[in-house]
């Protein structure tokens, strides 16, 4: 039981961290609404899933013996970031007025679930971080390695879910306040392109440890 309570807590902490992953929800829930960051955040849970799912086949290892294999994913996970982040300074792209009304551009179900799932899926160092965190908490003695993985692997999908979704409300709120304001709605758009770009930049230049 300690042994979980110190999991959720350094699952807590890296969770609070401001990253691409809570950008894009806030993002989409101040834009298109909270069902749509709710959405975004399914598609983040499903990335989270695959994450523990190559941590148990050992990605990290793979990453070690093939470093081009981490680059591609670092590249790619950069691009798409950048993209991200340059579509909200289009005009109309992420839509001008509040959440819902009849001049912004909303986005599918399908689309706010398929942003999540790539932004995070293409972020290398979310499967190292699995790859990293799950194996301390695997003891062989205790019984199946594949079942601790998977039960560990519930308790990170379950946990981040639990963080997305208050995003994904604060989200919602953010878009309620910004309705009263074009010059708000503005900044906001610009403070959100810039941060994703933000991102976009370090990731290209990370280095594999």
């Amino acid at each position: 039981m300690e042994d979980k309570a110190l999991f959720i807590a350094a699952l807590a902490m890296v969770l609070l961290m401001p990253g691409p992953d809570m950008i894009l929800l806030l993002q989409t829930g101040a834009r298109q609404g909270r069902a749509k960051a709710w959405a975004t955040a399914v598609g983040l849970a499903i990335a989270r899933g695959c994450h523990v799912a190559l941590a148990a086949l050992g990605l990290a290892t793979l990453f070690k013996v093939s470093p081009w294999t981490f680059e591609v994913v670092r590249v790619l996970g950069a691009a798409y970031l950048l993209w991200l982040g340059l579509k909200m300074f289009k005009p109309g792209a992420m839509g001008a007025t509040s959440p819902g009304s009849p001049g912004e551009a909303q986005i599918s179900w399908r689309s706010a679930i398929l942003r999540g799932l790539m932004t995070n899926l293409l972020n290398p160092k979310a499967p190292l971080f699995c790859s990293v965190l799950l194996p301390q908490f695997i003891d062989p003695a205790k019984g199946s390695v594949a079942g601790q993985f998977a039960e560990l692997g519930v308790i990170l999908v379950l946990i981040g879910l639990a963080f997305d979704s208050v995003y994904a409300m604060a989200g919602g709120w953010i878009g309620r306040w910004l309705a009263r304001s074009q010059t708000a709605q503005k900044c906001q758009q610009w403070l959100f392109g810039c941060l994703l770009i933000g991102f976009a930049v370090r990731l290209a230049f990370i280095q594999q440890a």
